[in-house]
């Protein structure tokens, strides 16, 4: 059964409802396409019998749901947590602590690496969602009936999903493996927060010489810093493409800022003095170091970097363990590159974890040949 929650006595009768149910599923709704932070619209809970759809655009006090979300009693069942986890606590202040993760289990039992939701709900129940209303806007008010069918399937086999998920993973042995996964859950959508060096992801970025590299990173956090006052997506400021290219030039002139391309003319009278501005200011920032930046691997470490996937990719096989849950492409590059700045540098979840008894001789043995 389906109820909808849309007043502030309403959300604390619910919570109290459900103070001691230990296992809950949970999913939100929200929009992204026009701000830097998520519009939070809708919190689907489900106790594996009822479902409560939170209409949060009516309530204004969370602190009840905080307590029961966060409470080390309740265990929340999510699908893909990483994007639920960061709306959650930009909208509400409300981190959830006690997460089962159906993805990150579904793929440590080897079901599936990386599975949406309804992928998931087929593979392991049979059953065909329909994900239509995914972007619609969940804004609106009310609500359509096929956007609260939606958004019901959303939490409403996830209960099962745990108990079947649970089970196959106690048969395997690995349930300590998906407490550890949990745990480095945490710490990813810690990363994502900081946005200190997106700059090295840029494509190309490796290429620049060493002044145009500190322009680029000055540039990244200013847009950063930007987005975030003014609450639009980083590509109204300029896109990734523009900033590259301003790091090349090295623009003194507004007039010169008109020759990039993907530069809308808007943009530039906006923003141009600000770009312009930082360009002048990188010339003062401090170095940034020579390995910061990711280089393409040697055609030495290429080859070794080809070895180590197919040794890994049959151990994978051999255990019934997706391979890039053992170590996937750009760990292995980032180790490889750790090697050529002469220190190997393992990531505590290969160094530790319950990886390390293949990944690491793997490594170790293929770096002595």
């Amino acid at each position: 059964m389906c109820h909808w929650i849309a007043s502030n006595n309403d959300l604390k009768n619910l919570c109290d409802q459900l103070a001691d149910s230990e296992l809950l599923a949970l999913d939100t709704e929200f929009i992204r396409t026009d701000t830097y932070y998520p519009k939070i619209a809708l919190i689907q809970l489900s106790d594996g019998k009822d479902c409560w759809l939170i209409d949060v655009l009516a309530i204004d006090q969370f602190s009840a749901l905080k307590d029961l979300i966060e409470s080390p009693d309740n265990r929340i069942i999510f699908h893909a947590c990483g994007e639920d986890l960061e709306v959650l606590d930009h909208s509400l202040n409300i981190q959830p602590t006690g997460i089962f993760d159906t993805q990150i289990a579904a793929g440590i039992a080897n079901v599936g690496y990386s599975m949406g939701y309804a992928r998931l709900v087929g593979a392991l129940l049979d059953i065909e969602l329909d994900k239509q209303e995914t972007r619609s806007n969940w804004l609106a008010r009310p609500l359509t009936q096929r956007q609260i069918d939606y958004a019901v399937i959303d939490v409403l086999h996830l209960h099962t999903l745990h108990d079947m998920l649970v089970e196959m993973l106690e048969e395997q042995g690995r349930m300590t493996w998906f407490d550890e996964e949990i745990k480095t859950l945490f710490g990813l959508v810690t990363q994502r927060k900081s946005n200190q060096n997106f700059f090295v992801k840029f494509k190309g970025a490796w290429r620049l010489d060493a002044q145009s590299l500190v322009t680029l990173k000055v540039l990244c956090l200013w847009r950063e810093s930007t987005a975030k006052t003014k609450n639009v997506p980083k590509s109204r400021i300029a896109k990734d493409s523009v900033l590259m290219e301003v790091a090349k030039q090295m623009p003194e002139y507004k007039h010169q800022l008109h020759s990039i391309r993907d530069w809308h003319p808007v943009a530039i009278k906006r923003y141009g003095d600000a770009v312009l501005n930082q360009v002048k200011d990188s010339y003062d920032a401090p170095p940034i170091p020579a390995n910061e930046v990711p280089q393409p691997l040697s055609k030495v470490m290429g080859h070794v970097f080809t070895t180590i996937r197919q040794k890994l990719i049959a151990v994978a096989s051999e255990q019934n363990i997706p391979q890039e849950f053992l170590c996937n492409k750009r760990e292995l590059e980032a180790i490889l590159r750790s090697v050529e700045n002469g220190e190997l540098a393992l990531s505590n979840r290969i160094a530790q974890g319950w990886r390390k008894q293949w990944v690491k001789p793997i490594i170790d043995a293929e770096l002595k040949n």
